[in-house]
């Protein structure tokens, strides 16, 4: 099996063109092997580039632990990179599907190669319900939550995904390993949750760091960022037009006010291809 490895911010990912092979079989199983950092190719997870009957392909994402996820904020635009520079769809606007929603993604190009994406990552989901999230609040804003003895304050945000926000005086390891795993998993979280630590610079920059569920810390997370620029506006913290500096580099976002979209810009790069051998 051919692959490539790519990465946004420093999320990275091992990516699967299915438009020049067939889909894997035991997907799950094959993410966690093929993202292991010691004994695989290594990775934060595996993303599937498919063709797709409504858009110009479609993105399927695992974590590092096989379980499905529905949205990557920096896997979407390494895809977006993929399809452009490797002649798939080269068109300055592509439309990407990803757990049945379409997205529109804009490529921006250096030297015939794209090097910056904007994706529109739609309108954010504030209603407890479809989080989903136990929390009460819609929205829920800087609402209690007791973990390992600690009274946090979280606002959860859903980008496709669902996102806990918590801001900090300052993201911490122990911070970040001890209340990430806890948080992930906790009972106000059905379907587990990201986690965000956010420290704040100005009114319009901010620092993240992400305990991705089912990742554990990432370098970046697209989705956790759009998911701090809309915490950051209801807890009337910052402004709609944010840089958010992530340990893999900064993403710029902005809840616009007109559509209520959130919209993410930041870089894709392709690192190395290879061939996997299935056992």
């Amino acid at each position: 099996m051919q692959f490539t490895k790519m990465h946004g911010a420093g999320n990275d990912y091992v990516y699967v063109d299915c438009f020049a092979q067939p889909i894997p079989d035991n997907v799950e199983q094959l993410a966690r092997q093929i993202a292991d950092r010691h004994c695989g190719v290594g990775g934060d997870g595996l993303i599937l580039i498919c063709p797709s009957e409504r858009a110009d392909a479609e993105m399927r994402m695992y974590n590092a632990d096989g379980s499905y996820s529905e949205m990557c904020g920096n896997g979407i635009r390494c895809v977006a990179k993929y399809l452009y520079d490797h002649n798939i769809a080269k068109k300055e606007t592509l439309a990407i599907e990803s757990a049945g929603s379409l997205l529109t993604v804009e490529v921006f190009t250096s030297a015939g190669k794209v090097n910056r994406v904007r994706v529109d990552m739609g309108e954010p989901v504030l209603n407890a319900a479809r989080i989903p999230t136990l929390l009460p609040g819609d929205p829920v804003v800087e609402v209690p939550l007791n973990a390992l003895g600690t009274l946090f304050r979280v606002t959860s945000v859903s980008m496709g995904n669902p996102h806990c926000v918590l801001f900090v005086d300052h993201p911490s390891d122990e911070l970040v390993f001890r209340a990430g795993p806890i948080l992930e998993r906790h009972e106000a979280f059905p379907n587990r949750v990201n986690v965000e630590f956010v420290q704040q610079l100005a009114p319009d920059r901010l620092k993240q760091r992400t305990w991705e569920r089912g990742s554990g810390e990432t370098l970046a997370c697209g989705t956790g960022a759009s998911a701090v620029c809309v915490a950051g506006v209801l807890t009337g913290r910052t402004q709609r037009k944010v840089t958010i500096e992530l340990l893999g580099g900064e993403l710029e976002l902005e809840w616009n006010e007109t559509d209520n979209h959130v919209y993410m810009t930041g870089p894709a790069e392709e690192v190395f291809s290879g061939e996997w051998n299935q056992s």
